[in-house]
C-alpha cells in the first residue's frame, strides 16, 4: 500500500483535473487557504458533480494517479473498483495518489452537494489553473454542521478571515 505521507502537491492534481474537465468544487482547508484563512492543509478536498460522465472522467482521474481508497478495510480497497458507477454509489471517498491525499465528498456536512456549493463558489487562477473554489462562508458552514474537533479548532480563524472580508472599509 502506498505511502500515506507522500508529499502533498495540490497543483498536480488540480491539474489532473483540469486537464479531464472535471466538474468540480474544491472545499475544506484548500478552499480556507485560497479563501485567505491562515488555515493550513495537507489534503485536497472536492465535491464533484454528480453526473455520471463527471464520475467517469474523475474516475479516470484517480486512476491515473495510481489513487488507493484508504481509511477502510485492506479487504474492502483491495476490492474496490474505481469507476464512475463506484464513486457514485458512496458519498465520501478517501484516497492517497502520487500526490497526496485526495478525499471526495459529494454532501460536505451542512450542504446539499456540488449544485449548492457551485452556487457562491468563486473561479479562481491557482498555479496557473483555473479553478472553482467554495466560498468561505460555505466552508464554515460545512464546519460548523461536521462539528469535528479538528474543524471547531479552525472555526474562529475562519470566522475572524470572513469577518475582515465582508467589513466594510473604515470611512475618512
Amino acid at each position: 500500500m502506498r505511502e500515506e505521507g507522500a508529499q502533498f502537491r495540490p497543483r498536480e492534481m488540480l491539474a489532473a483535473l483540469e486537464g479531464a474537465h472535471v466538474d468540480y468544487v474544491v472545499i475544506g482547508g484548500l478552499a480556507a487557504a485560497l479563501g485567505g484563512a491562515t488555515h493550513v492543509t495537507f489534503d485536497l478536498d472536492i465535491t464533484p458533480d454528480r453526473r455520471r460522465d463527471n464520475l467517469d472522467r474523475l474516475a479516470g482521474v484517480l486512476r491515473a494517479l495510481n489513487a488507493v481508497l484508504v481509511d477502510v478495510p485492506e479487504e474492502v480497497a483491495s476490492a474496490f473498483q474505481l469507476d464512475g458507477p463506484a464513486l457514485g454509489n458512496g458519498s465520501i471517498w478517501n484516497f492517497v495518489t502520487d500526490h497526496g491525499r485526495l478525499d471526495v465528498a459529494f454532501e460536505p456536512a451542512g450542504t446539499s452537494g456540488y449544485t449548492d456549493l457551485r452556487r457562491s463558489a468563486r473561479v479562481l487562477r491557482v498555479g496557473g489553473l483555473t479553478v472553482r473554489v467554495a466560498a468561505l462562508a460555505d466552508v464554515i458552514r460545512s464546519k460548523e454542521a461536521a462539528d469535528r474537533p479538528r474543524d471547531r479548532a479552525v472555526l474562529p480563524d475562519l470566522r475572524r478571515t470572513l469577518e475582515l472580508q465582508t467589513k466594510p472599509p473604515d470611512a475618512a
